[in-house]
């Protein structure tokens, strides 16, 4: 029974961990230097918030689903 109650409070800190998301500028790096490695020329990255009007793809979302990372050529 301990057993079960610590595994099961090890998932919850993992989940919090994970509902927290990546930090926006992080992620913009990590999608930039794959970009970068595939050799796509002439792309720009915007970081806006969830649902806000702008121009491009959804690459990534960040800071727990509270924004977006826009892919523009």
């Amino acid at each position: 029974m301990k057993k079960l109650m610590v595994a099961l409070g090890l998932l919850s800190l993992a989940g919090g961990a994970f509902a927290a998301g990546k930090p926006c500028e992080e992620l913009k790096s990590e999608i930039a230097a794959k970009l970068d490695a595939k050799g796509v020329p002439g792309y720009s990255l915007e970081i806006v918030d969830k649902g806000a009007n702008a121009d491009g793809k959804v690459v990534g979302s960040c800071e727990g689903g509270a924004k977006e990372i826009i892919y523009k050529k």
